[in-house]
């Protein structure tokens, strides 16, 4: 049923919830887990300028050091929790808007399944901040597995 799992992660605690969940699934159907960082080059433009956010998309951090630590530290977290389970897995990094990247990436690869975390924001909280899961929901016709973080609260 899943042969090829995206997970797309940013190193928080809400992609924590989700890497668990998306590895009991690859170990399941004995799927490989793709693991995705995406720099928000909109939000990186700003502060970092044109030409080292064109290198950004096109997956090169260059002289970015603190960047691409961030974004290895991550992808290496999830890569290792998966090789401890014995599921194969490939680490990716790449820049641009985060829901479109995920979904692009999906396509591309021809993803089975995205796992990925929700904060289960509601409210004014929800429609001011939106809500990178929300628009990939959104923008794929790839299944969508979304571990919401208040469930681990419970």
């Amino acid at each position: 049923m899943y042969e090829r799992i995206l997970i797309p992660t940013d190193g928080s605690k809400t992609a924590e919830l989700a890497v668990e969940e998306a590895l009991d699934v690859a170990e399941k159907f004995d799927a490989e887990v793709h693991t995705l960082y995406v720099v928000d080059t909109d939000a990186a433009e700003v502060s970092l300028g044109t030409e080292q956010v064109e290198r950004i998309r096109q997956g090169r951090f260059g002289e970015m050091d603190e960047l691409e630590a961030r974004a290895r530290k991550a992808t290496e977290h999830v890569a290792e929790l998966a090789r401890d389970r014995g599921v194969v897995v490939e680490e990716h990094f790449r820049g641009g808007r985060p829901h479109k990247v995920i979904a692009d990436f999906a396509e591309d690869e021809e993803i089975d399944l995205i796992v990925m975390g929700s904060h289960g924001r509601s409210g004014i909280s929800r429609v001011l901040l939106g809500s990178v899961t929300e628009r990939v929901l959104r923008s794929t016709h790839r299944s969508v597995l979304v571990v919401d973080e208040r469930e681990a609260e419970s």
